[in-house]
Formats: structure tokens, sequence, C-alpha cells
């Protein structure tokens, strides 16, 4: 069962830092497991990936300002009005620029055995055919594929060749071992050759994630691609079929400065292609960082809700050569925050590890005297490197802009707090309980509107009932 962090004491510890996330895999993986007439394991949901899967009205950024995003704060009571905690939602909106830079990409596609099935390499296919619509005439593609060998398939081409692209896609066969390592190399080392200064030269790596020859600890295919991306080339990482290594494939992704999803039907495929793709891999920031620092007197202590893959040092949060988020064009990132205002507003038997232990400071409070938090964002321009330095820029929220009932908040930040709930109790948190699934159902079902993500969420909650409630 996965650690769930506990709450922590302000007095002793005020700050909390995590970089930026969002990959959609952990959502993908439920939407996925509930076809298949299952619950994902608890392992497989990440709090923060449920989280920033929706859209939220966030304010446009003032460009102006030479800030790429806007920040939104807001606080409630706790979603189970039995608890006498609040809730805190830190909301982040990245620009959506006009135009999209020229792109250069490189399909790493895996051709072994295992991507034979109907919903693993037709799919691969399906992505790489629909994204050809989205990109400009002069945007370049590559494919490169591996198996028990690898091999240049496509160097890179424009798109207005699409003719010559589409029989190379048309040509991909499943059949052979997995070197998946060998094919990151190759696939690197096309991204070089048709690199465009100040464009997107990005490469997806799309599998199962059976990685079975050539690297195959984690660890190693980290640090490769942590090399790589030094050279201006960013991953993503796309997972097909009904089971990934979705450990591997986070890890990949994260170190690739990429965005980890799974897809596993034709709709899915295609909407990412003409949705979600290019988003994912033009960064309008990068290493983005965020650090919320609570104020003893008012707060008592706090926990964030997810986000465990992505905690940095307190004191590593000004320090601009340790790797954040990088946020895509129009892409928001949603916290949430738990807080104990006075010692009795804490659960019982829910402390964290280091409850009360006390953290040798490092850092000096920044927190105004009337402040409840205050929340940071430190940031770099895309084409920064760890050398640069950063720009920085922050907010705060007082005591007495806590709305007191949950119904009083915005309806992005009821659904948030919903969605949040849903994957605690997913997750088996200690601080979630399954009785309370009609209350989030309750919570979400006027909230959807017309979105068709928000609108399927509350299709699949009945489902979900009845496969929590029938789990031993």
């Amino acid at each position: 069962m996965p650690r769930i962090p506990g709450f922590v004491l302000t007095e002793t510890d005020a700050f909390s830092t995590f970089a930026a996330d969002v990959d959609s895999a952990s959502y993908d993986i439920l939407r996925r497991s509930l076809q298949q007439g299952v619950l994902p394991s608890a392992l497989e949901v990440r709090a923060e990936e449920y989280i920033n899967y929706f859209a939220y009205d966030y304010p446009a950024p003032a460009l102006e300002t030479g800030v790429p995003f806007s920040i939104s704060l807001s606080a409630s009571a706790h979603v189970d009005d039995t608890r006498p905690t609040k809730l805190l939602r830190v909301g982040i909106q990245a620009a959506k620029p006009d135009e999209i830079p020229p792109a250069n990409l490189v399909f790493l596609v895996d051709v072994s055995g295992s991507m034979a099935a109907a919903n693993k390499l037709p799919l691969v296919q399906v992505v790489l055919r629909e994204v050809l619509d989205e990109l400009h005439p002069t945007d370049t593609v590559s494919i490169v594929s591996y198996a028990a060998d690898t091999r240049v398939r496509l160097n890179p081409t424009p798109v207005r060749d699409r003719a010559r692209i589409l029989n190379v896609i048309d040509a991909l066969v499943a059949g052979g071992g997995t070197n998946g390592a060998s094919g990151i190399q190759l696939a690197y080392g096309e991204a070089q050759v048709g690199f465009i200064d100040e464009g997107i030269n990005h490469v997806i790596l799309c599998t199962d994630g059976d990685f079975n020859l050539g690297i195959t600890s984690p660890e190693a295919l980290v640090s490769l691609i942590e090399q790589k991306r030094r050279s201006g080339v960013t991953l993503t990482a796309l997972g097909f079929g009904d089971r990934n290594n979705d450990a591997m494939m986070e890890r990949v992704s994260n170190a690739g400065n990429g965005i980890y999803s799974v897809l596993y039907n034709q709709d899915q495929a295609i909407a990412y292609a003409h949705q979600r793709l290019l988003a994912t891999t033009f960064h309008v920031a990068k290493d983005l960082k965020i650090q919320v620092e609570f104020n003893p007197s008012r707060v008592y202590a706090y926990r964030l809700i997810g986000y465990e893959d992505r905690a940095v040092a307190d004191n590593q949060f000004r320090n601009d050569a340790v790797d954040g988020g990088e946020v895509g064009a129009g892409h928001r990132v949603t916290a949430l925050y738990e807080l104990a205002l006075t010692a009795d507003d804490v659960p019982e038997g829910v402390q964290g590890a280091s409850f009360g232990e006390r953290v040798a400071r490092t850092l000096e409070p920044e927190v105004g005297e009337e402040e409840l938090v205050r929340v940071k964002v430190r940031w770099k321009k895309p084409g920064a490197t760890s050398r640069d330095a950063a720009d920085e820029v922050a907010t705060a929220l007082v005591e007495d802009e806590i709305e007191s009932d949950l119904e009083q908040v915005d309806e992005d930040a009821r659904w948030a707090i919903g969605v949040a709930r849903l994957a605690e109790i997913l997750k088996a948190s200690p601080f979630a309980n399954r009785r309370e699934l009609p209350r989030v159902r309750q919570l979400l079902a006027p909230l959807a509107g017309e979105d068709p993500d928000r609108r399927e969420l509350v299709s699949l909650l009945p489902k979900v009932e009845s496969l929590v409630n029938g789990r031993r």
C-alpha cells in the first residue's frame, strides 16, 4: 500500500514545495480500468493527475506583466461537513499564445510483439495519422521503430510530404523483442538532425512500457533521458494497451520534461492527437516550482493532497539548477491542501511521520502577519538553461477569505475538491472513506454542465461506487 503523507505541524515546518505536474495518465488508467470492470491499483492513483485532467476557468494571465500565468487562490469548509478542517485551492493558468512555433517531432514507436494487440500499435498509427492535421506543412516528422533491433523508418520529413509519411505509418508491423534504450538513443539522434532553434523539438515514446532488453532499470533510463534533455529535446511517454509499466513510464516522462498519458481506444487516440499533443509539447514555462508558506499563528497544521512524486526540498525552491515541472500552452495546474487552523482540528491518527519534529530553519519567513498563506511560483522561460536565473511571483490569501460553506466557493474549486476526494477514496487514503462516495457524486453531478470530460466522470461514478463497495 502506498504511503500517504500526513499532516505537517506548521510551527516546525511552515513551507511546502513541489514541482508542477500536469500528467493525465493516472486518470486515464481509471477510465481504462472501469472499462475493464475493475478498479485501478492504489499505486496507480495519483490525486494530482485526477485533479489536473480537467479544465478550469481560471483568469487568463496579464501578459504585459511578463508573467506567463495567473494564480488563483480560494479556501472553504471541507467537503465532509463533519470535519472542521479547511480546503485551500491553488490554481495556475498558463498563457495560450496565438501561434505554436515550428515543430520537429520524433515518434519513437515500440513495434515489439507485445504491441500487436488492437489497442496498441493500431492506436499508435491513429495518433500519427491524426496529428498530421494539426501540424504546419513545414513542420517535420520522424519515425524510429524499435523491437529486437532499432531503425529509422522516416528521417525528418516536412508534413507537406504527407503521402510519404502515411506510407511509413501504414507499414509499421509488430514483432520481436524490446530494446527500448537503443531506440531512445536513435530517436534523440534524429531529433538533433531536424533540430529547430526556438522551435518544438520533442520525442514521443509510444509503447506499452514493456522494456525487456537493453537498459532495463528505471534509474539508467532516467539518467539517459535527463542527459539528452539538456540538448533542448524533450520527451513525452504515451502508454497503450490494457496494462503499462506505470512507474517507469511516469519517471521516463518526468525526466524528459514531458507529459505522460495513457491511450486505450480510438476515440481517445483521436482526441489526444487533436487536443493535447501539441499543447503538451509546447512549453510556456519550464522548471516551474510552487512553494506555499503557511502562517504558524493562523494555520496549526497542513497536508498537500497528492504530488508525492513531485516534492522539492524547501531550500531548493530558489536553486535554479534544480529541475521543476514544465507547463504547456494553456495548461492549468491545480493543487489542494487540507488545513487544520487549530490543534483540535487535526483528525486523530493521521499525523505525518515527522509531525512535531522540528526542521532546521533554512528559509526566512516571508508570509505576512495577516496572511493565512503566501504562495510563490518560480519559473524559467522555455529556452533557459540550468545556469539561467528564474523569475518569481507571489500572492497571498487572508483568513477572512475562507468561505464557511463549500457551496460558496466557485464551481471549479468544488469540482477539484470532489475529484480529489474520489482519488483519495480509490487510493485507500486514511483521510477518506468509501462511504463518502454518494456525497462525492452529489457534489460533482450538478457541476458537469456541458463539459464532456466532466459528464463522463459523473456517468462513471455509479460503477466506481459499485466496485469500491464490492472490494474486500
